[in-house]
Formats: C-alpha cells, structure tokens, sequence
C-alpha cells in the first residue's frame, strides 16, 4: 500500500497541535511514554523495559513509513513556547482484522498531557487525515473494555462502535470503533446515541 502521492502527510498541523514524523531523536520520549505504567495500564504487553526496546520500536514505525508513506506521528504543542517534550504519539497502521486489511488508529499520551483534549484533537486530525488519503479503507481503533477515555476518544474521532468485530487482543478483549467498514451503515453503533 505504499502511496508516493502520500509525501506530504509528514506532518499534520491542528489549531494547537503538530503531529510530525517521528526520528530517531524521539527515541527517548518514546521510551519515557511507553514505559510509564501508566500510559500502558490497558494495555500492559506495549510495556517498554529500556531504551533497546524503544530504539526497536522506533525502527518498527520507521520501516512503516518507508513501506507505506504514512504511520505514527510525535505529538508536539503548536502553543508551548519554547516547544517541550513530545506530548505523545498518534497515527495508524495496516493490520489485518477479521481477514481484512484494515487501517489501525493509535493513541498514547504522557499522562501529563491527559485531559486537555490533546488525544481526541490529535486522534481526529490523523482519522479526517486516513478517510481523505486512504479512502476506502476501512478504519478501526481497538480499545480496551475498561479504558473510558479511549472509548471517548475513538467515538470523538468519528468512529463507531461495531460490536460484531470485537476480537482477543494481546492483553484481553478489544472492543473495536471503526468506519468505512463495509456494510458498515446497519451494523455498527454509534455510542454517543
């Protein structure tokens, strides 16, 4: 699925967000995020022991750009002068759902950047980003039962919940949001109704 028409997606820009390409100096904030218990609390197999790892996952997102032209972005604040840290990271991914290839939408936050909105402008630009660049591919976010903000998120993202694909995960259960699934009009539902 590698798309040359897809060259300018290396960076998207919200009214208080850009979300950027991630590179190799982004390691550590990858490592700093994906090691805090916290931010992997639903989640715990994403736990990243050390920096190894992060350099790992780093090369993972980094070869999805390459094979594909698009991935995860870094999370940066557009308002914070000077620009701090990475607030966090958000982006999709191929994977195959249910014998399909689908389009995997992903969000993970330093807790200290919870509860501003950040993940739900993020998660909203790189899901309008994925319905204009990949029409017709279906989009999905698989979320964890018992993480209510994640649930929030994918259904602000304009997703819905389509219970009929819910599958076995890494750590559990994974209730799937998604759109553009085919047949999708009578069979998922949206949660906020």
């Amino acid at each position: 699925m590698g798309r040359s028409d897809l060259v300018d997606n290396e960076e998207l820009l919200t009214p208080r967000l850009s979300l950027r390409r991630p590179t190799r100096a982004d390691i550590d904030a990858i490592h700093r995020i994906h090691s805090d218990p916290r931010a992997y609390a639903h989640n715990p197999s994403d736990a990243l022991a050390n920096r190894v790892e992060a350099e790992d996952l780093y090369r993972r997102w980094d070869q999805h750009w390459q094979q594909h032209g698009f991935g995860y972005w870094t999370i940066h604040s557009r308002t914070e002068l000077p620009a701090g840290q990475p607030l966090g990271f958000c982006g999709v991914k191929l994977l195959q759902l249910h014998g399909r290839t689908v389009v995997n939408l992903f969000y993970r936050l330093d807790p200290a950047a919870w509860g501003n909105g950040i993940a739900t402008e993020a998660a909203t630009a790189v899901a309008d980003w994925a319905t204009t660049g990949l029409p017709g591919q279906p989009l999905v976010a698989r979320v964890r039962p018992g993480n209510i903000a994640s649930l929030k998120v994918a259904a602000h993202a304009g997703l819905r919940r389509a219970p009929q694909l819910d599958t076995d995960g890494d750590d559990g259960l994974d209730w799937i949001f998604a759109s553009n699934w085919p047949d999708d009009t009578d069979q998922i539902h949206d949660p906020r109704s």
